[in-house]
């Protein structure tokens, strides 16, 4: 199983990274893709979407199941990955360069409460 070390993660099999503006690129991890199976329609936010912590946002299909995806802090949508509406198995391929939207968080310490691989791969073992 795939879990880099430089990223954050929620339970719910998202990650999240810091990019050098602050700004956070959110994804699915390599376990929800590989969990889903081959994905054939991702739904993003809305730019300018302003989302509290845990909000669902996103949506992603695959050809067994459609799965929420959900904000790991709160802020703001100031971009989405377009090229998923047309490639979305590309979060299939490699779900870590894959975003899926990166939002400006109301609060750049809210990234601490974020899990980091270690725990993250603890909570799969979990289950």
């Amino acid at each position: 199983m795939n879990i880099p070390a430089d990223l954050k993660y929620t339970p719910a099999h998202e990650w999240v990274r810091v990019e050098a503006d602050g700004k956070l690129a959110v994804g699915i991890t390599d376990h929800a893709q590989a969990a889903l199976g081959d994905l054939v329609f991702i739904e993003l936010p809305k730019l300018g979407r302003r989302l509290a912590a845990g909000d669902a946002c996103a949506v992603v299909e695959s050809v067994k199941a459609a799965s929420d995806v959900y904000a790991p802090v709160a802020g703001e949508v100031v971009a989405v990955n377009e090229a998923l509406a047309s490639a979305p198995e590309s979060v299939n391929q490699d779900a870590y360069a894959a975003w899926l939207f990166k939002l400006t968080p109301e609060s750049a310490a809210a990234i601490a409460g974020l899990l980091d691989a270690a725990a993250y791969r603890a909570t799969l073992s979990e289950a």
